[in-house]
Protein backbone atom coordinates (compact mmCIF):
# COMPACT_ATOMS: atom_id res chain seq x y z
CA UNK A 1 0.00 0.00 0.00
CA UNK A 2 2.82 2.39 0.88
CA UNK A 3 4.55 1.64 -2.45
CA UNK A 4 1.32 2.39 -4.31
CA UNK A 5 0.91 5.71 -2.51
CA UNK A 6 4.52 6.60 -3.27
CA UNK A 7 4.05 5.86 -6.97
CA UNK A 8 0.82 7.88 -7.07
CA UNK A 9 2.59 10.81 -5.43
CA UNK A 10 5.43 10.67 -7.97
CA UNK A 11 2.97 10.56 -10.90
CA UNK A 12 1.07 13.51 -9.45
CA UNK A 13 4.26 15.52 -9.01
CA UNK A 14 5.41 14.75 -12.56
CA UNK A 15 2.01 15.74 -13.96
CA UNK A 16 2.14 18.98 -11.99
CA UNK A 17 5.65 19.65 -13.23
CA UNK A 18 4.60 19.00 -16.84
CA UNK A 19 1.65 21.33 -16.44
CA UNK A 20 3.87 24.02 -14.96
CA UNK A 21 6.33 23.57 -17.83
CA UNK A 22 3.52 23.90 -20.38
CA UNK A 23 2.56 27.27 -18.91
CA UNK A 24 6.10 28.64 -18.81
CA UNK A 25 7.32 31.69 -20.71
CA UNK A 26 9.17 31.42 -24.06
CA UNK A 27 12.70 30.02 -23.48
CA UNK A 28 14.44 32.70 -25.57
CA UNK A 29 13.83 35.64 -27.90
CA UNK A 30 14.90 33.82 -31.08
CA UNK A 31 12.37 30.95 -30.98
CA UNK A 32 8.62 30.81 -31.41
CA UNK A 33 6.80 29.57 -28.32
CA UNK A 34 4.78 26.37 -28.61
CA UNK A 35 2.94 24.51 -25.89
CA UNK A 36 0.19 21.92 -25.38
CA UNK A 37 -1.88 24.84 -24.12
CA UNK A 38 -2.20 25.95 -27.76
CA UNK A 39 -3.88 22.67 -28.62
CA UNK A 40 -6.31 23.18 -25.78
CA UNK A 41 -7.25 26.59 -27.15
CA UNK A 42 -7.67 25.08 -30.60
CA UNK A 43 -10.09 22.55 -29.15
CA UNK A 44 -11.97 25.38 -27.46
CA UNK A 45 -12.28 27.11 -30.83
CA UNK A 46 -13.57 23.91 -32.43
CA UNK A 47 -16.16 23.60 -29.67
CA UNK A 48 -17.36 27.12 -30.49
CA UNK A 49 -18.12 26.91 -34.24
CA UNK A 50 -18.90 29.90 -36.42
CA UNK A 51 -22.59 30.73 -36.57
CA UNK A 52 -24.02 30.57 -40.09
CA UNK A 53 -27.33 31.17 -41.76
CA UNK A 54 -28.66 30.44 -45.22
CA UNK A 55 -29.33 32.88 -48.04
CA UNK A 56 -31.42 32.31 -51.14
CA UNK A 57 -28.87 32.16 -53.95
CA UNK A 58 -31.52 32.99 -56.55
CA UNK A 59 -32.90 36.05 -54.74
CA UNK A 60 -31.67 39.56 -55.48
CA UNK A 61 -31.29 41.19 -52.06
CA UNK A 62 -31.92 44.89 -51.55
CA UNK A 63 -29.77 46.97 -49.24
CA UNK A 64 -32.53 47.13 -46.62
CA UNK A 65 -32.79 43.32 -46.62
CA UNK A 66 -29.03 42.96 -46.27
CA UNK A 67 -29.07 45.32 -43.30
CA UNK A 68 -31.89 43.39 -41.62
CA UNK A 69 -29.94 40.15 -41.97
CA UNK A 70 -26.76 41.73 -40.61
CA UNK A 71 -28.55 43.20 -37.59
CA UNK A 72 -30.08 39.84 -36.73
CA UNK A 73 -26.83 37.89 -36.97
CA UNK A 74 -24.01 40.33 -36.23
CA UNK A 75 -22.08 39.24 -33.08
CA UNK A 76 -21.32 42.84 -32.09
CA UNK A 77 -25.05 43.55 -31.84
CA UNK A 78 -25.51 40.48 -29.64
CA UNK A 79 -22.61 41.59 -27.44
CA UNK A 80 -24.03 45.11 -27.04
CA UNK A 81 -27.46 43.66 -26.28
CA UNK A 82 -26.08 41.44 -23.53
CA UNK A 83 -24.17 44.38 -22.07
CA UNK A 84 -27.41 46.37 -21.91
CA UNK A 85 -29.07 43.44 -20.11
CA UNK A 86 -26.18 43.39 -17.62
CA UNK A 87 -26.74 47.09 -16.90
CA UNK A 88 -30.47 46.50 -16.48
CA UNK A 89 -29.77 43.79 -13.91
CA UNK A 90 -27.33 46.12 -12.14
CA UNK A 91 -30.13 48.69 -11.83
CA UNK A 92 -32.37 46.04 -10.27
CA UNK A 93 -29.62 45.16 -7.81
CA UNK A 94 -29.23 48.82 -6.83
CA UNK A 95 -32.98 49.21 -6.27
CA UNK A 96 -33.10 46.13 -4.04
CA UNK A 97 -31.09 48.02 -1.40
CA UNK A 98 -34.26 49.91 -0.42
CA UNK A 99 -35.92 46.69 0.76
CA UNK A 100 -35.24 44.82 3.99
CA UNK A 101 -33.30 41.60 3.87
CA UNK A 102 -35.03 38.58 5.42
CA UNK A 103 -32.91 35.51 6.13
CA UNK A 104 -33.93 32.13 7.53
CA UNK A 105 -31.38 30.79 10.02
CA UNK A 106 -31.30 27.37 11.71
CA UNK A 107 -28.82 26.71 14.51
CA UNK A 108 -28.15 23.13 15.62
CA UNK A 109 -25.64 22.59 18.38
CA UNK A 110 -24.58 19.76 20.67
CA UNK A 111 -21.98 20.04 23.43
CA UNK A 112 -20.61 18.11 26.39
CA UNK A 113 -18.73 19.90 29.16
CA UNK A 114 -17.57 19.27 32.71
CA UNK A 115 -19.14 21.26 35.55
CA UNK A 116 -17.42 21.61 38.90
CA UNK A 117 -20.09 20.92 41.53
CA UNK A 118 -19.17 20.42 45.17
CA UNK A 119 -16.05 18.20 45.25
CA UNK A 120 -16.03 16.63 41.77
CA UNK A 121 -16.74 17.26 38.05
CA UNK A 122 -20.16 16.40 36.64
CA UNK A 123 -20.62 15.69 32.94
CA UNK A 124 -23.10 18.09 31.33
CA UNK A 125 -24.63 17.27 27.94
CA UNK A 126 -26.65 19.91 26.06
CA UNK A 127 -28.44 20.02 22.71
CA UNK A 128 -29.86 23.12 21.02
CA UNK A 129 -32.04 23.70 17.94
CA UNK A 130 -33.00 27.28 17.11
CA UNK A 131 -34.89 28.12 13.87
CA UNK A 132 -35.32 31.88 13.46
CA UNK A 133 -35.75 34.74 11.00
CA UNK A 134 -33.13 37.48 10.75
CA UNK A 135 -34.08 40.94 9.44
CA UNK A 136 -31.77 43.74 8.28
CA UNK A 137 -33.09 47.04 7.01
CA UNK A 138 -31.14 50.17 6.21
CA UNK A 139 -33.56 52.95 7.08
CA UNK A 140 -31.45 56.00 6.25
CA UNK A 141 -28.09 56.27 4.53
CA UNK A 142 -27.71 59.92 3.54
CA UNK A 143 -28.44 59.28 -0.15
CA UNK A 144 -25.95 56.51 -0.94
CA UNK A 145 -28.61 54.17 -2.33
CA UNK A 146 -30.20 56.96 -4.34
CA UNK A 147 -26.81 57.83 -5.81
CA UNK A 148 -26.13 54.20 -6.64
CA UNK A 149 -29.50 53.93 -8.40
CA UNK A 150 -28.82 57.14 -10.36
CA UNK A 151 -25.45 55.76 -11.45
CA UNK A 152 -27.07 52.47 -12.49
CA UNK A 153 -29.79 54.31 -14.42
CA UNK A 154 -27.20 56.39 -16.27
CA UNK A 155 -25.10 53.30 -17.03
CA UNK A 156 -28.17 51.50 -18.38
CA UNK A 157 -29.00 54.49 -20.54
CA UNK A 158 -25.43 54.58 -21.82
CA UNK A 159 -25.54 50.83 -22.57
CA UNK A 160 -28.80 51.19 -24.50
CA UNK A 161 -27.36 54.09 -26.49
CA UNK A 162 -24.23 52.04 -27.16
CA UNK A 163 -26.51 49.30 -28.46
CA UNK A 164 -28.09 51.85 -30.82
CA UNK A 165 -24.67 53.06 -31.92
CA UNK A 166 -23.66 49.48 -32.66
CA UNK A 167 -26.65 49.19 -34.97
CA UNK A 168 -25.75 52.52 -36.61
CA UNK A 169 -22.26 51.22 -37.33
CA UNK A 170 -23.58 47.90 -38.63
CA UNK A 171 -25.98 49.70 -40.98
CA UNK A 172 -23.19 51.89 -42.31
CA UNK A 173 -20.73 49.02 -42.67
CA UNK A 174 -23.26 47.02 -44.71
CA UNK A 175 -24.18 50.06 -46.82
CA UNK A 176 -20.51 50.93 -47.39
CA UNK A 177 -19.63 47.35 -48.36
CA UNK A 178 -22.70 47.20 -50.60
CA UNK A 179 -21.73 50.38 -52.49
CA UNK A 180 -18.14 49.20 -52.77
CA UNK A 181 -19.45 45.99 -54.32
CA UNK A 182 -21.61 47.97 -56.75
CA UNK A 183 -18.57 50.03 -57.73
CA UNK A 184 -16.44 46.91 -58.18
CA UNK A 185 -19.19 45.29 -60.26
CA UNK A 186 -19.55 48.44 -62.36
CA UNK A 187 -15.80 48.59 -62.90
CA UNK A 188 -15.83 44.97 -64.02
CA UNK A 189 -18.72 45.62 -66.40
CA UNK A 190 -16.95 48.70 -67.76
CA UNK A 191 -13.75 46.68 -68.22
CA UNK A 192 -15.73 43.95 -69.99
CA UNK A 193 -17.30 46.51 -72.35
CA UNK A 194 -13.87 47.98 -73.00
CA UNK A 195 -12.50 44.54 -73.86
CA UNK A 196 -15.32 43.98 -76.33
CA UNK A 197 -14.59 47.35 -77.96
CA UNK A 198 -10.90 46.50 -78.11
CA UNK A 199 -11.67 43.13 -79.67
CA UNK A 200 -13.94 44.80 -82.23
CA UNK A 201 -11.22 47.32 -83.12
CA UNK A 202 -8.64 44.55 -83.41
CA UNK A 203 -10.96 42.59 -85.71
CA UNK A 204 -11.62 45.69 -87.80
CA UNK A 205 -7.88 46.39 -88.19
CA UNK A 206 -7.22 42.75 -89.07
CA UNK A 207 -9.91 42.87 -91.75
CA UNK A 208 -8.50 46.11 -93.19
CA UNK A 209 -5.01 44.60 -93.16
CA UNK A 210 -6.26 41.64 -95.16
CA UNK A 211 -7.68 44.08 -97.72
CA UNK A 212 -4.49 46.14 -97.82
CA UNK A 213 -6.03 49.15 -96.07
CA UNK A 214 -4.03 48.91 -92.82
CA UNK A 215 -0.46 48.22 -91.79
CA UNK A 216 1.11 45.61 -89.55
CA UNK A 217 1.98 48.23 -86.86
CA UNK A 218 -1.71 49.18 -86.81
CA UNK A 219 -2.61 45.59 -85.98
CA UNK A 220 0.08 45.41 -83.29
CA UNK A 221 -1.28 48.57 -81.66
CA UNK A 222 -4.81 47.17 -81.70
CA UNK A 223 -3.60 43.81 -80.30
CA UNK A 224 -1.73 45.58 -77.49
CA UNK A 225 -4.83 47.61 -76.66
CA UNK A 226 -6.91 44.41 -76.56
CA UNK A 227 -4.36 42.69 -74.27
CA UNK A 228 -4.36 45.69 -71.93
CA UNK A 229 -8.15 45.64 -71.81
CA UNK A 230 -8.07 41.91 -70.97
CA UNK A 231 -5.55 42.62 -68.19
CA UNK A 232 -7.77 45.36 -66.77
CA UNK A 233 -10.78 43.03 -66.85
CA UNK A 234 -8.97 40.36 -64.83
CA UNK A 235 -7.99 42.93 -62.21
CA UNK A 236 -11.58 44.24 -62.03
CA UNK A 237 -12.94 40.68 -61.71
CA UNK A 238 -10.67 39.99 -58.76
CA UNK A 239 -11.63 43.28 -57.09
CA UNK A 240 -15.32 42.39 -57.46
CA UNK A 241 -14.75 39.02 -55.77
CA UNK A 242 -12.93 40.71 -52.89
CA UNK A 243 -15.73 43.29 -52.48
CA UNK A 244 -18.32 40.49 -52.47
CA UNK A 245 -16.38 38.70 -49.71
CA UNK A 246 -16.17 41.91 -47.65
CA UNK A 247 -19.94 42.35 -47.82
CA UNK A 248 -20.52 38.73 -46.83
CA UNK A 249 -18.13 39.09 -43.89
CA UNK A 250 -19.87 42.27 -42.75
CA UNK A 251 -23.14 40.32 -42.69
CA UNK A 252 -21.58 37.62 -40.51
CA UNK A 253 -21.17 35.09 -43.34
CA UNK A 254 -18.13 33.30 -44.77
CA UNK A 255 -16.59 35.36 -47.61
CA UNK A 256 -17.24 32.62 -50.15
CA UNK A 257 -21.04 32.73 -49.61
CA UNK A 258 -22.91 33.12 -52.89
CA UNK A 259 -25.78 35.62 -53.08
CA UNK A 260 -27.05 38.35 -55.40
CA UNK A 261 -27.61 42.02 -54.65
CA UNK A 262 -29.70 44.69 -56.32
CA UNK A 263 -27.84 46.57 -59.05
CA UNK A 264 -27.01 50.26 -59.15
CA UNK A 265 -29.39 50.82 -62.06
CA UNK A 266 -32.32 50.31 -59.66
CA UNK A 267 -31.11 52.92 -57.16
CA UNK A 268 -31.97 56.60 -57.26
CA UNK A 269 -29.02 58.90 -56.68
CA UNK A 270 -29.44 62.22 -54.85
CA UNK A 271 -29.70 65.31 -57.02
CA UNK A 272 -29.07 68.01 -54.39
CA UNK A 273 -28.29 68.61 -50.74
CA UNK A 274 -31.40 68.52 -48.55
CA UNK A 275 -30.23 70.72 -45.66
CA UNK A 276 -27.53 73.24 -44.88
CA UNK A 277 -24.36 72.11 -43.13
CA UNK A 278 -25.37 73.89 -39.92
CA UNK A 279 -28.67 72.01 -39.87
CA UNK A 280 -26.83 68.74 -40.43
CA UNK A 281 -24.43 69.46 -37.54
CA UNK A 282 -27.25 70.43 -35.16
CA UNK A 283 -29.11 67.26 -36.04
CA UNK A 284 -25.97 65.20 -35.43
CA UNK A 285 -25.63 66.70 -31.93
CA UNK A 286 -29.21 65.68 -31.15
CA UNK A 287 -29.13 62.20 -32.76
CA UNK A 288 -25.63 60.73 -32.59
CA UNK A 289 -25.84 57.85 -30.07
CA UNK A 290 -22.25 58.26 -28.88
CA UNK A 291 -22.92 61.92 -28.00
CA UNK A 292 -25.99 60.89 -26.02
CA UNK A 293 -23.98 58.06 -24.48
CA UNK A 294 -21.30 60.53 -23.39
CA UNK A 295 -23.98 62.73 -21.82
CA UNK A 296 -25.28 59.66 -19.97
CA UNK A 297 -21.75 59.05 -18.68
CA UNK A 298 -21.67 62.66 -17.48
CA UNK A 299 -24.94 62.02 -15.65
CA UNK A 300 -23.42 58.91 -14.05
CA UNK A 301 -20.39 60.93 -12.94
CA UNK A 302 -22.66 63.54 -11.33
CA UNK A 303 -24.56 60.78 -9.51
CA UNK A 304 -21.23 59.39 -8.35
CA UNK A 305 -20.54 62.65 -6.50
CA UNK A 306 -23.90 62.32 -4.76
CA UNK A 307 -23.03 58.75 -3.84
CA UNK A 308 -19.68 59.74 -2.32
CA UNK A 309 -21.17 62.72 -0.44
CA UNK A 310 -23.47 60.36 1.48
CA UNK A 311 -20.44 58.97 3.33
CA UNK A 312 -20.31 62.22 5.35
CA UNK A 313 -23.84 61.64 6.73
CA UNK A 314 -24.79 59.18 9.52
CA UNK A 315 -26.69 56.01 8.63
CA UNK A 316 -29.46 54.31 10.57
CA UNK A 317 -30.14 50.57 10.33
CA UNK A 318 -32.52 48.12 11.98
CA UNK A 319 -31.62 44.53 12.82
CA UNK A 320 -33.71 41.87 14.47
CA UNK A 321 -34.06 38.14 15.09
CA UNK A 322 -37.04 36.07 16.12
CA UNK A 323 -37.70 32.35 16.44
CA UNK A 324 -38.28 29.36 18.71
CA UNK A 325 -35.52 27.71 20.76
CA UNK A 326 -35.66 24.01 21.59
CA UNK A 327 -33.08 22.53 23.96
CA UNK A 328 -32.40 19.43 26.06
CA UNK A 329 -29.88 18.85 28.83
CA UNK A 330 -28.49 16.01 30.90
CA UNK A 331 -26.33 16.00 34.04
CA UNK A 332 -24.48 12.74 34.45
CA UNK A 333 -27.10 10.04 34.94
CA UNK A 334 -29.87 12.37 36.00
CA UNK A 335 -33.05 12.35 33.93
CA UNK A 336 -32.85 14.28 30.64
CA UNK A 337 -34.73 17.57 30.54
CA UNK A 338 -36.30 19.35 27.54
CA UNK A 339 -37.61 22.91 27.12
CA UNK A 340 -38.69 25.28 24.35
CA UNK A 341 -39.59 28.93 24.16
CA UNK A 342 -39.89 31.99 21.98
CA UNK A 343 -36.81 34.20 21.56
CA UNK A 344 -36.23 37.51 19.83
CA UNK A 345 -34.07 40.60 19.79
CA UNK A 346 -34.27 43.91 17.92
CA UNK A 347 -32.07 46.97 17.70
CA UNK A 348 -31.32 50.21 15.91
CA UNK A 349 -27.77 51.10 14.91
CA UNK A 350 -26.69 54.68 14.23
CA UNK A 351 -23.32 54.79 12.49
CA UNK A 352 -21.33 57.94 11.71
CA UNK A 353 -17.82 57.82 10.37
CA UNK A 354 -15.79 60.57 12.02
CA UNK A 355 -12.37 59.85 10.57
CA UNK A 356 -11.20 57.47 7.84
CA UNK A 357 -7.73 58.69 6.91
CA UNK A 358 -9.04 61.21 4.32
CA UNK A 359 -10.55 58.38 2.28
CA UNK A 360 -13.81 60.25 1.68
CA UNK A 361 -11.95 63.37 0.61
CA UNK A 362 -9.94 61.40 -1.94
CA UNK A 363 -13.05 59.63 -3.22
CA UNK A 364 -14.80 62.97 -3.60
CA UNK A 365 -11.82 64.38 -5.50
CA UNK A 366 -11.83 61.34 -7.75
CA UNK A 367 -15.59 61.64 -8.41
CA UNK A 368 -15.25 65.32 -9.29
CA UNK A 369 -12.32 64.56 -11.59
CA UNK A 370 -14.39 61.89 -13.34
CA UNK A 371 -17.17 64.44 -13.85
CA UNK A 372 -14.74 67.00 -15.31
CA UNK A 373 -13.31 64.29 -17.59
CA UNK A 374 -16.84 63.42 -18.78
CA UNK A 375 -17.52 67.12 -19.46
CA UNK A 376 -14.31 67.36 -21.45
CA UNK A 377 -15.36 64.23 -23.34
CA UNK A 378 -18.61 65.94 -24.34
CA UNK A 379 -16.70 68.98 -25.62
CA UNK A 380 -14.19 66.83 -27.52
CA UNK A 381 -16.93 64.73 -29.07
CA UNK A 382 -18.83 67.85 -30.10
CA UNK A 383 -15.74 69.11 -31.96
CA UNK A 384 -15.21 65.71 -33.55
CA UNK A 385 -18.81 65.46 -34.74
CA UNK A 386 -18.74 68.99 -36.16
CA UNK A 387 -15.59 68.21 -38.15
CA UNK A 388 -16.91 64.84 -39.38
CA UNK A 389 -20.23 66.28 -40.56
CA UNK A 390 -18.51 69.25 -42.19
CA UNK A 391 -16.01 67.07 -44.09
CA UNK A 392 -18.71 64.61 -45.18
CA UNK A 393 -20.99 67.43 -46.29
CA UNK A 394 -18.23 68.86 -48.49
CA UNK A 395 -17.42 65.38 -49.83
CA UNK A 396 -21.05 64.86 -50.80
CA UNK A 397 -21.18 68.24 -52.54
CA UNK A 398 -18.05 67.26 -54.44
CA UNK A 399 -19.54 63.86 -55.30
CA UNK A 400 -22.67 65.56 -56.67
CA UNK A 401 -20.63 67.74 -59.03
CA UNK A 402 -18.35 64.86 -59.99
CA UNK A 403 -21.30 62.64 -60.84
CA UNK A 404 -22.75 65.30 -63.15
CA UNK A 405 -19.35 65.85 -64.78
CA UNK A 406 -18.77 62.10 -65.14
CA UNK A 407 -22.14 61.63 -66.88
CA UNK A 408 -21.31 64.40 -69.34
CA UNK A 409 -17.82 62.95 -69.89
CA UNK A 410 -19.25 59.49 -70.62
CA UNK A 411 -21.69 60.88 -73.15
CA UNK A 412 -19.03 62.90 -74.99
CA UNK A 413 -16.45 60.07 -74.86
CA UNK A 414 -18.98 57.63 -76.31
CA UNK A 415 -19.72 59.99 -79.20
CA UNK A 416 -16.00 60.62 -79.75
CA UNK A 417 -15.28 56.89 -79.89
CA UNK A 418 -18.08 56.24 -82.37
CA UNK A 419 -16.88 59.13 -84.54
CA UNK A 420 -13.24 58.00 -84.40
CA UNK A 421 -14.17 54.43 -85.33
CA UNK A 422 -16.38 55.61 -88.19
CA UNK A 423 -13.68 57.96 -89.48
CA UNK A 424 -11.12 55.17 -89.32
CA UNK A 425 -13.42 53.02 -91.42
CA UNK A 426 -13.41 55.77 -94.07
CA UNK A 427 -9.62 56.10 -93.85
CA UNK A 428 -9.78 59.64 -92.45
CA UNK A 429 -8.33 58.79 -88.97
CA UNK A 430 -5.54 56.43 -88.00
CA UNK A 431 -5.64 53.54 -85.53
CA UNK A 432 -3.89 55.56 -82.83
CA UNK A 433 -6.83 57.96 -82.78
CA UNK A 434 -9.28 55.06 -82.44
CA UNK A 435 -7.31 53.44 -79.60
CA UNK A 436 -7.00 56.77 -77.81
CA UNK A 437 -10.76 57.29 -78.10
CA UNK A 438 -11.34 53.75 -76.86
CA UNK A 439 -9.14 54.32 -73.80
CA UNK A 440 -10.87 57.62 -73.12
CA UNK A 441 -14.25 55.87 -73.29
CA UNK A 442 -13.05 53.13 -70.93
CA UNK A 443 -11.81 55.75 -68.48
CA UNK A 444 -15.12 57.64 -68.75
CA UNK A 445 -17.09 54.44 -68.05
CA UNK A 446 -14.96 53.75 -64.98
CA UNK A 447 -15.29 57.30 -63.68
CA UNK A 448 -19.05 57.32 -64.25
CA UNK A 449 -19.51 54.14 -62.20
CA UNK A 450 -17.19 55.41 -59.48
CA UNK A 451 -18.93 58.80 -59.36
CA UNK A 452 -22.39 57.25 -58.98
CA UNK A 453 -21.36 54.80 -56.28
CA UNK A 454 -19.29 57.47 -54.55
CA UNK A 455 -22.32 59.75 -54.43
CA UNK A 456 -24.40 56.96 -52.88
CA UNK A 457 -21.61 56.19 -50.42
CA UNK A 458 -21.18 59.84 -49.39
CA UNK A 459 -24.94 60.12 -48.92
CA UNK A 460 -24.86 57.09 -46.60
CA UNK A 461 -21.80 58.51 -44.84
CA UNK A 462 -23.59 61.80 -44.19
CA UNK A 463 -26.57 59.91 -42.78
CA UNK A 464 -24.12 57.92 -40.64
CA UNK A 465 -22.42 61.07 -39.34
CA UNK A 466 -25.70 62.80 -38.49
CA UNK A 467 -27.36 59.72 -36.99
CA UNK A 468 -30.07 59.65 -39.67
CA UNK A 469 -29.29 55.98 -40.37
CA UNK A 470 -31.14 55.07 -37.18
CA UNK A 471 -34.19 57.05 -38.28
CA UNK A 472 -34.51 55.42 -41.72
CA UNK A 473 -32.42 52.60 -43.13
CA UNK A 474 -30.99 52.98 -46.64
CA UNK A 475 -33.10 51.05 -49.05
CA UNK A 476 -34.51 51.01 -52.52
CA UNK A 477 -34.49 54.51 -53.95
CA UNK A 478 -33.17 56.06 -50.74
CA UNK A 479 -29.40 56.05 -50.42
Amino acid sequence: MEKFLAKATIVTLLAGAASASAQSTPPSTDKVWHSPAEQGLSRDLTAHPEKKYELDASKEYTLAELIDLAEMHNPEAREAWQEAKVRADALGIARSAYYPTLTAVALVQSSRTAALLTYHFDRVTEGLFVPELHVEWLIFDGGERAGTIDVAKANLLAANLHFNDTHRKIIYEVASSYYHLLNARGQREAADANLKNAQAVEQQVRSRLDNGLATKPDLLEATAARAQADYDLQAATGAEAIAHGELATTMGLPPETEFKVEGIEKLRTPESMADSVNEEIDRAFAQRPEMLEQLAKLRAASAGIKQVRSAYIPSLAFTGDGGMARAYGELDLDPRTYAQGEIWNAGLELRWTLFDGLRREKEMARARAEKRAAEAGVDALRDQISNEVWATYINMQTALHQQQAAAALLASSSEAYDAAQESYGYGVRNIIDVISAQKALAQARSEDVFARTQLLLQSATLAFRTGDLLESKPGKGTP
